[in-house]
């Protein structure tokens, strides 16, 4: 489904299904501290029942599958719960997936113990979904909210692989990461507190192909231009990694989460 959005890439419309394949080839990035980390603050493990909005391609349920809980998984793009369910039925996972926005989810009151969302908080319409979150979790239920993005200023493949997507995409809007904690709209806050966040960096492994595959799926590329832009930013991204980095290689990456609590009496 083809969103657009006044304060994202400059109103450029995107779609994530364009870009399912990659997405699910080269998306499972997240390295293991960013799963432990949350198990650690006993969230996601088993039994508890979890709701991933903005699932994509599932990679984090899939991932946390194995701490034990119970997991749904909800994306408004078609092509990316398709990928979910075939990623998932190959490792015989019994996670549930629907397609739909965010903001149409809709479970009984007190359905869930978790509701996390991984990169893409952002990008619902807050005002309306924050009261069903509330609903739909347990009393004292957590909103974990996820984060993982590449640090262009401190790591040179980053920062100029950054620059060859803003010269096919110029108004992309995802450019010049730095370090920081999760910002939320203060209509959040009507509904949940916040009681637990942590920012901290990790060195996540590529080869030049999966570096070029993770970037080609980010939102200017992959999701957003023409088929032949596609192309052509491709084969110059590729010789730009040959001419920089050795076949296997790190990229600086910083994490972060931010856990809520349910405030519902």
């Amino acid at each position: 489904m083809e969103i657009k959005n006044k304060t994202i890439d400059g109103g450029r419309p995107f779609d994530w299904g364009r870009t399912s394949a990659d997405y699910a080839k080269y998306r499972d990035i997240y390295p293991p501290v960013f799963y432990r980390k949350i198990a650690d603050r006993k969230l996601c493990v088993e039994g508890q029942t979890v709701l991933d909005l903005g699932t994509g391609t599932g990679v984090l349920p899939r991932n946390m599958y194995h701490f034990g809980a119970h997991w749904f998984g909800a994306d408004i793009s078609e092509n990316q719960i398709a990928q979910a369910k075939v990623l998932s039925g190959q490792m015989n996972m019994r996670i549930q997936y629907q397609a739909s926005a965010a903001e149409d989810v809709d479970f009984p009151e007190e359905t869930f113990d978790v509701i996390t969302a991984c990169q893409c908080f952002w990008y619902f319409d807050h005002e309306r979904i924050v009261p069903r979150l509330s609903r739909m979790l347990k009393k004292d239920g957590r909103l974990l909210l996820l984060y993982m993005a590449w640090l262009p200023f401190e790591d040179p493949v980053a920062g100029a692989s950054e620059r060859l997507v803003l010269k096919y995409s110029p108004n992309w809007s995802g450019a010049g990461e730095t370090k920081k904690p999760i910002q939320v709209p203060d209509c959040v806050y009507e509904s949940f507190e916040p009681v637990y966040h942590e920012e901290y960096e990790v060195d996540a492994p590529f080869t030049r192909e999966t570096w070029n595959g993770r970037m080609k799926a980010c939102r200017g590329i992959g999701a957003s231009l023409s088929p032949e832009e596609i192309a052509a930013w491709e084969e110059e991204h590729l010789r730009l990694l040959t001419e920089i980095v050795p076949e296997e290689f790190t990229v600086r990456h910083y994490a972060a989460m931010l856990e809520l609590r349910n405030l519902k009496e």
